[in-house]
């Protein structure tokens, strides 16, 4: 606005009581309204003087009306030429600030963003040798890092994504020491023109400055004024503390003794002498005593008394006015007052995190990557674009792959990585003989029901119960037809005859014939029940107890299974979805159909085929005994765990007790006998001493002989030997007698090497100790089999978990066929809110939404759009995942430490990030990998190859994939049936008959001391 003296031009208000009849006199550039001609006037010549001042430019000597042109004029010019990026952040920065002259302002500010970019600016990036043109996308900051003694290891830095634009807007990931802004963008005259354009400030000393109004409401800052920055408060602090004088970036440098008032040197009064003198003196002495106590008590109730008005030579009263005392028998000074409030205390953090202001610097959270097809970021595109998973199957891909790892030894099966996990499930091709995929139903199937020869094949899980429906029973009747003699047997009462089929068939036909539609729940979907019964009494009990895997059948027994499962409400739509695929109305009910259309079954469905199984397997006497197994090996571990420690501190208090015998010990001067070395050092000490004396002995010489320069010396040369001779057989002895010395050492020095022996070995068993208790904590963790831990919560309650912390070695088990891949899932993966978490936290009520918006200029679900940059999970369904360690860096930066959750959460990923790093860069490494290192060791060997044809498995890396846990452990596959035994026959030489074992024996495995089946957590691992 413009200035007149320094201050804004301040409008005549409107006269009151205008009407449509009254005549007026208005002024465009401002809108005022004058009744009166003569005001019109008078407010026309004041304008027209050249006493103006545009605010912006700073230009003087201007009317109202040129500096109000060019105050527009520069206005627009600064909104076209100042960053965009940078308005927000700055107003921010300057808002409320009390630095109280315009040039600080700039000053302080342009240092603050000389060095800090923001997301939309166009910057000059420097590569290597070469420069280029972009902008800034993204901008991430990475908080110091400290060392646990507090030293510092790494400083406080930001890295930013970089759109090149003669690179046809490829990225690049820049240090802000490789990015510069453009000449003349960001210059302390521009701010200054900005900072004048946006921001005014009152007249009154330490008054805060603001943010126009129009700019706060399009960047939503706040305009409230906090209680201790108003003219009220201000000013009674003034009156509180006197002696505090003008406040502002100056305040601290000089300091006023005896407050703001500075009275004049004292003159002496004319014609008074003596006692007059005397008593001006006393007088003088007073008033600055009182001084000095105003001076130095901050409180308002000290002050000088009313009565003494006048401060120099006036008569004060005799006695003290009530309310006030005597000071040491200076003038009265009143008593204190009442104390000022205390200021409201500081937050204590960490507090709930979004009661945390935002941070409006530009920084997001880092993007996450998608596997499913689709995002919820309709804007992205998904890195699993085209692999046709949906976002639901990504938790059950997690789940199941995270179920069959932590109990691969009770599945007898090797691990596998999450990777080659997802590519079998996506195999559809029938040329292709995915062991992997195999191995993995016929391990789980194998656990619900037992051997036939196994209690008698005891179904080891609870099924719904299911009614046999007429359907099955006229395949039960069909399948009795065609058998030419028929045994006679008892049927129970309800089976159904072929009468009663007929006459069910015919009020089937009737009920039709009247109209009556069929229920829903007896519409037939699939041919399920036709596929299972095909073989009479050989349904998918009989086939899983015989172990009939081979040529696909396992596939019918999943038919089988999923079809009573079906009976269950929970998993009746689950299930008749797979069906409906598996065992169609328009195909054959056989086994080679049912194999056939597994095949092409979709990937969704097939993961939510292992998901009903696993979910099945948790339920079996096998997996539960896992469990207690574990339980009681974690009590075992955490009993020793807490023994070492207690030798450890034992060991601890131990050396500190040496060390303080050490050093009562240790000798004033260096030990005699040094250590090792100590010994080199001594050594070439030694070298340059023996040189020494024939210095000395050149330089005594030399000065004997400078007085007698023209006289020569019989026998001089004689002496000089003798001499040299001598020190030197002085130098030897002193050697022996030092050599003595060290091999004949004082108690004291015995003592003392001993102590410094104890010493070292008390170091070294303390690191056994910690070794120990590191591998006590990984057979915990390895050990924690019964639950999914997850690493922490952000502000806005997503999920985080890095699944290789549950209950396995971090590199799945190191005798494994893709050990080599050295990692097992190598991303973090992060889940959203759950709905109680989302409708609680997130999406409030309308009431809660403008309360939180009066806070914080915005709603909880716009600050999470917002901070969270480009890509969203919105529920529990949604999962994103990170698999780079850049990233990884990001998101430890993004978080809060004074947020409950982001603390924790920062604090687990800073503790697991060297471990999350490598096994991600192992994942990078093993993707990237060439087809040929792929390829198994071995050619791939029993397997029946009589209906498919094996390709070459570099293009597929899962085919690389063995179960030679399965072979170890029992022999063959479990999708291969049990191998006959040979046995020789007595007195008959190289012949063999062949012995069909009809009993397959119990799968035993050895057992440790205690009787129970050693697990992976029962060794030591080093990864």
């Amino acid at each position: 606005m413009v200035l007149f003296k320094r201050k804004p031009v301040q409008y005549a208000a409107l006269p009151p009581y205008i009407t449509d009849d009254s005549e007026v006199w208005s002024i465009e550039e401002t809108g005022e309204v004058f009744t009166s001609y003569e005001e019109y006037l008078k407010r026309i010549d004041y304008y027209k003087q050249k006493r103006f001042v545009c605010e912006i430019t700073g230009h003087s000597g201007l009317s109202f009306k040129e500096a109000l042109r060019s105050e527009l004029d520069a206005s627009d010019e600064v909104d076209d030429e100042f960053p965009d990026a940078l308005r927000e952040p700055i107003l921010r920065k300057v808002q409320f600030q009390q630095i109280s002259r315009i040039d600080n302002l700039v000053d302080y500010t342009y240092e603050e963003f000389k060095r800090d970019f923001y997301p939309g600016e166009s910057v000059t990036i420097t590569l290597g040798e070469d420069r280029f043109t972009g902008f800034i996308r993204e901008k991430t900051k990475f908080p110091e890092l400290a060392r646990p003694d507090g030293s510092l290891e790494r400083k406080a830095y930001a890295r930013y994504f970089c759109y090149l634009d003669e690179r046809n807007g490829e990225e690049a990931l820049v240090d802000e020491d490789q990015i510069a802004r453009e000449r003349k963008t960001f210059t302390k005259q521009r701010l200054r023109s900005f900072l004048k354009n946006s921001v005014t400030r009152e007249a009154w000393t330490g008054a805060p400055w603001l943010v126009k109004s129009r700019l706060a409401e399009e960047y939503r800052i706040s305009t409230t004024i906090p209680d201790w920055l108003t003219h009220d408060h201000q000013s009674k602090q003034r009156k509180n503390n006197p002696s505090s004088g003008k406040k502002g970036e100056y305040e601290g440098l000089t300091i006023n003794l005896y407050g703001a008032r500075q009275s004049l040197p004292m003159l002496k009064p004319k014609g008074s002498k003596g006692k007059t003198a005397q008593d001006d003196m006393q007088r003088w002495r007073q008033e600055q005593f009182a001084e000095y106590q105003r001076s130095t008590v901050s409180n308002p109730g000290f002050r000088i008394a009313p009565q003494g008005q006048p401060t120099h030579f006036g008569q004060f009263q005799a006695g003290p006015p009530q309310g006030y005392r005597m000071v040491q028998g200076f003038q009265p000074i009143a008593a204190k007052g009442q104390p000022k409030p205390a200021p409201p205390p500081p937050p204590k953090y960490p507090i709930e995190d979004l009661e945390i202001p935002p941070v409006r610097d530009g920084t997001h959270r880092p993007p996450l990557k998608f596997l499913s097809e689709s995002t919820p970021s309709l804007q992205r595109v998904s890195e699993g674009a085209g692999s046709g998973i949906a976002m639901e199957s990504v938790g059950l891909l997690l789940e199941t792959w995270d179920t069959l790892n932590v109990y691969c030894e009770v599945f007898q099966l090797d691990s596998f990585t999450f990777d080659d996990y997802v590519e079998a499930l996506r195999i559809t091709s029938e040329e292709i003989h995915c062991e992997l995929l195999v191995e993995l139903h016929c391990a789980v199937l194998k656990k619900l029901v037992n051997d036939s020869n196994d209690k008698n094949g005891q179904v080891q899980v609870s099924l719904p119960y299911q009614v046999e429906s007429e359907e099955e029973e006229s395949v039960q009747a069909s399948s009795a037809q065609p058998s030419p003699t028929p045994e006679p047997e008892t049927k129970p009462p309800a089976r159904s005859t072929r009468g009663s089929l007929a006459k069910s068939e015919a009020a089937e036909l009737k009920q039709a014939a009247n109209g009556n539609e069929a229920s829903p729940a007896n519409v037939k979907v699939h041919r399920a029940v036709e596929m299972d019964h095909s073989i009479r009494g050989y349904d998918w009990k009989m086939r899983l107890r015989k172990r009939d895997f081979s040529d696909g059948h396992w596939v019918v027994i999943v038919v089988g299974l999923l079809n009573q499962l079906s009976s269950s409400p929970r998993l009746t739509e689950s299930c008749n979805e797979v069906l409906r695929h598996l065992a169609p109305l328009d195909k054959d009910a056989t086994p080679e159909i049912a194999s056939a259309q597994y095949q092409t079954l979709d990937v969704n469905l097939r993961t939510r085929i292992l998901q009903i199984l696993c979910m099945k397997s948790v339920e079996t006497k096998a997996i539960r005994q896992y469990m207690e197994d574990c339980s009681a090996q974690m009590t075992e571990h955490r009993k020793e765990k807490n023994e070492v420690q207690r030798s450890r501190k034992a060991a601890v208090e131990e050396l500190r007790v040496l060390h303080e015998e050490r050093k009562t010990l240790q000798p004033e001067s260096i030990s005699a006998s040094p250590p090792a070395e100590l010994e080199e050092l001594s050594e070439l000490k030694m070298e340059p001493d023996e040189e020494e004396p024939a210095d000395e002995d050149e330089i005594m010489d030399s000065d004997e002989e400078e007085p007698h320069q023209g006289r020569t010396l019989r026998r001089a040369d004689d002496r000089a030997a003798a001499r040299k001779k001598k020190q030197e057989e002085e130098r030897e002895r002193k050697e022996r007698a030092q050599a003595e010395k060290a091999k004949k050492p004082s108690k004291q020095e015995k003592q003392y090497d001993k102590v410094l022996k104890k010493i070292e070995e008390v170091k070294e068993r303390i690191k056994e100790y910690e070794e120990e208790v590191h591998t006590l904590e990984n057979d915990l963790r390895e050990a924690d089999c019964p639950r999914t831990r997850v690493l922490g919560k952000d502000r806005f309650w997503n999920r985080y978990y890095w699944m290789e912390r549950n209950a396995m070695p971090y590199a799945g088990l190191p005798d494994s066929s893709t050990a080599d891949a050295g990692y097992a899932n190598g991303c973090l993966w992060v889940q959203g809110p759950d709905d109680l978490e989302r409708e609680g936290f997130i999406e409030l009520s309308p009431a809660e939404n403008e309360q939180y918006r009066r806070a914080f200029q915005m709603t909880v679900p716009e600050r999470k759009m917002i901070e969270e940059g480009e890509t969203h999970t919105f529920t529990a369904r949604q999962w994103g995942y990170y698999d780079d360690p850049d990233r990884l860096d990001m998101l430890i930066g993004w978080l809060d430490v004074r947020g409950v959750r982001e603390v924790k959460l920062r604090k687990e990923l800073q503790a697991q990030r060297e471990k999350i790093s490598l096994h991600m860069t192992k994942r990078h490494e093993y993707l990237s990998m060439d087809g040929k290192k792929c390829e198994a060791s071995e050619p791939m060997t029993r397997v029946s190859t009589r209906t498919k044809t094996y390709v070459d498995s570099t293009g597929h890396r899962c085919l690389a994939w063995k179960n030679n846990t399965a072979i170890n452990e029992i022999g063959y596959l479990h999708s291969e049936p049990k191998p006959p035994a040979y046995k020789k026959q007595k007195g008959v030489a190289q012949k063999k008959t062949l012995i069909v074992e009809e009993e397959e024996p119990r799968q035993t495995r050895a057992t440790n001391r205690q009787g129970k089946v050693p697990t992976r957590q029962g060794t030591r691992y080093n990864f």
